[in-house]
């Protein structure tokens, strides 16, 4: 008799976390229907008929950007906040979700260890989500406050920029099936290598095994009523990430003349022209996929493919701004190895480039 009362409780938290997952799983699905998947699903014949997604966000049809000025920095940011603005209303409203829907203990178990395993999920989970660095930002930022580890949480994050399936499809389309390959293959090493070793840097944050099997202290941030937690999260999330995001934006989007300057194909495949756009690429901030009409268009006015080839995997991967949305959930040194990581991969990347395409 005691067994079976012992074993109420617990059933009813399994079937209360299964309610909540589903539910979070379905709004996500909906969100990233509408703003994600259909409109990719009719970007992809674009791309496959006009082997062009659209002119470069950097240059438009110009070989090089404009100088820096107010009316650059406007101009840019209209582009670009006119490109991303759903899919970062859908970023901050599943980021808030996960802190008051999906169960503390049921995320822990999962994605709150520093094994490999967990940080592989992490990764499998971004595929789905498709989000420019800066929209999935929201999101890690949610996982890191319901302590997810930081592998898990890094994987997820640098997962849906740069192995988004949309995104490798069009690159097939436009740019060739051997960018693809190579995207493909420093995608993998940075999402599930880099984030796994990021861990490393991360200090004490393994989740003690008896807060994984026990839910006393999972329970205790899931208190209160759903709406009043729901807005408290949404606003604590704005208030924290949005500053630097818009500010960022209109900097960067001024610089941009200065962080891309024309390069052409007899100085272009130098390491240090490869260094200088690995670099400019991490800093840099664009939408989703945007990095194909960039790298087309440059190279169009010819950029060697080494630096074409760091700007596949630098562009895309991780942004000032994004690096400043998560900078309060994530230690200073787990934020500067992944920087490092993401420019050293892009050189590498744009090496391999120079030999294969």
């Amino acid at each position: 008799m005691s067994q079976l009362t012992g074993s109420s409780p617990a059933a009813h938290r399994n079937v209360k976390t299964a309610i909540f997952v589903v539910l979070f799983l379905l709004i996500a699905a909906a969100g990233l229907s509408y703003v994600k998947w259909w409109p990719y699903y009719e970007k992809a014949f674009k791309a496959a008929t006009d082997h062009s997604i659209g002119s470069s966000i950097l240059t438009g049809s110009s070989e090089t950007a404009p100088s820096p000025s107010w009316s650059a920095a406007v101009d840019y940011a209209t582009a670009y906040y006119k490109s991303v603005w759903k899919a970062a209303v859908l970023g901050v409203l599943l980021g808030s979700l996960v802190q008051v829907l999906i169960p503390a203990q049921w995320l822990l178990k999962v994605l709150g260890k520093t094994t490999f395993k967990s940080t592989a999920l992490g990764g499998i989970a971004s595929l789905p989500g498709m989000m420019c660095t800066c929209c999935a930002a929201p999101i890690a930022v949610g996982l890191r406050k319901k302590n997810v580890s930081v592998g898990s949480s890094l994987a997820f994050w640098l997962g849906n920029p740069t192995l988004n399936p949309a995104t490798l499809i069009f690159m097939t389309f436009v740019l060739s099936w051997k960018f693809t390959v190579l995207r493909l293959v420093f995608g993998i090493l940075l999402t599930f290598g880099v984030s796994y070793f990021a861990n490393r840097f991360a200090g004490k944050s393994e989740i003690p095994e008896e807060v994984l099997e026990t839910t006393e202290e999972a329970v205790k941030q899931e208190e209160g009523p759903f709406l009043v937690r729901w807005l408290k999260s949404v606003g604590s999330m704005l208030l924290s990430i949005v500053p630097a995001y818009l500010l960022f934006v209109f900097i960067l989007g001024a610089a941009r003349a200065w962080l891309f300057p024309h390069v052409g194909l007899s100085e272009g495949n130098h390491l240090l022209a490869i260094i200088g756009f690995a670099i400019a690429g991490m800093l840099f901030v664009i939408p989703t996929a945007a990095e194909i009409p960039i790298i087309q268009s440059f190279m169009s006015f010819g950029l060697g493919t080494g630096p074409a080839g760091a700007l596949l995997l630098t562009l895309p991967a991780v942004s000032l701004p994004s690096l400043l949305m998560i900078s309060r959930s994530y230690p200073k040194k787990v934020l500067a190895f992944v920087a490092a990581a993401v420019v050293v991969l892009g050189i590498l990347s744009g090496l391999a480039a120079m030999v294969i395409l």
